[in-house]
């Protein structure tokens, strides 16, 4: 009878771990998926983690009471391998070279004027941190901003939309020699390119900032109320469909702002490029695939873990990113967390010249 408990449990347990196997990769290659035409699609990728946890605990499980089944959930891996690297990558460090320079996108959430310290811990970390580029999303620039950067700084430019939405700012070491907006007519973004003169090159440094969640400050405490399960159970059904669908209209929305961005960057052929996004997407989505394609995500790349940018409101996941073309080489990328001014951490790493045209990472 014992044994016929046992098998039945191994049996359920064997299944349980196919089923999720085949969950992970519908989910993580959805990011295939065009959000225009499969919207609630583009939100699957949130749980991505927790079904590779999921087929972790099974392997760590079968390695402590089922030996021989260890292969099923190493199996789910080795099919997942290419949404796993894209989550959660794991790569040998590199030492960086010397005439490598240090690149930083922040999103510094307006300074977090909540907070009287916002402005002078966030300037004390960013002037100190040795990078030659910066790319700061809601950001919004004023006498105060500008004293704060300008003896670390020399070049300084800002844009904002025309409501006044959207606000960046761009610290450089380098001169700034012009400035292009990209989908100057959609609303909900603010994507701009700047020409900077890096050692003699001209390089197309794009700062960008797509479209947010589409979740009111309300909607997102429901979200984390979701999530940490304090929820009455006779409404919760209808509020998640509800927040998936907002979530999967944003990121319809967000699509035609890639490829804006895209064209542009196809528009630079033969130029150093350079882009510093929060896609306000994970990093199982089409968005970050389609950008991928064309660039290298250098946290990807060269970065180890999940590498967790966005830390508010229970929405813990990496959607600040930054690429470079194949003039770059990209070395030691990292999400610092060790700055919290901001509901964002900063992503930064090294980029060093190069005259390999041809070598790319996903």
């Amino acid at each position: 009878m014992l044994n016929q408990i046992k098998k039945f449990v191994i049996q359920m347990l064997t299944g349980a771990n196919i089923a999720v196997i085949i969950l992970m990769l519908l989910v993580g290659f959805s990011y295939r998926l065009n959000p225009v035409e499969h919207p609630l699609t583009a939100t699957v990728g949130l749980v991505f983690p927790v079904l590779l946890a999921t087929d972790i605990a099974f392997l760590l499980l079968f390695l402590v009471f089922r030996k021989r089944l260890v292969f099923i959930p190493v199996a789910g891996l080795v099919l997942c391998y290419v949404p796993i690297r894209y989550y959660a990558p794991i790569n040998i460090p590199h030492s960086t070279p010397d005439d490598a320079i240090k690149v930083m996108s922040y999103n510094v959430f307006m300074f977090n004027r909540s907070d009287s310290t916002g402005l002078r811990r966030i300037a004390e970390y960013v002037n100190n941190s040795g990078a030659s580029i910066v790319c700061m999303q809601e950001a919004d620039i004023n006498d105060a901003v500008k004293a704060a950067f300008a003896n670390d700084y020399k070049y300084i430019d800002s844009a904002r939309t025309a409501n006044f939405s959207e606000s960046q700012i761009i610290l450089s070491k380098y001169p700034i020699l012009s400035k292009t907006r990209i989908n100057e007519n959609v609303k909900g973004c603010l994507c701009v390119a700047y020409e900077v003169l890096v050692d003699g090159d001209r390089t197309t440094v794009i700062n960008c900032h797509l479209e947010g969640t589409g979740l009111t400050p309300e909607e997102r405490k429901d979200f984390h109320k979701l999530v940490k399960g304090n929820w009455q159970s006779d409404t919760i059904g209808a509020e998640s469909k509800r927040m998936i669908v907002r979530l999967g209209e944003a990121s319809r929305r967000r699509t035609p702002q890639v490829e804006g961005v895209l064209k542009y960057i196809n528009s630079r052929k033969g130029e150093p490029v350079l882009l510093f996004a929060d896609i306000n997407d994970t990093p199982i989505s089409y968005c970050r695939d389609q950008l991928a394609k064309n660039l290298t995500d250098c946290y990807v790349a060269t970065g180890n873990g999940p590498g967790i940018s966005y830390h508010y409101n229970t929405f813990y996941v990496r959607i600040d990113n930054i690429m470079c073309s194949s003039d770059w080489q990209p070395y030691n990328f990292k999400v610092d967390r060790d700055i919290d001014a901001s509901d964002h951490y900063p992503i930064w790493g090294y980029i060093k010249k190069t005259q390999h045209k041809d070598k790319k990472s996903h």
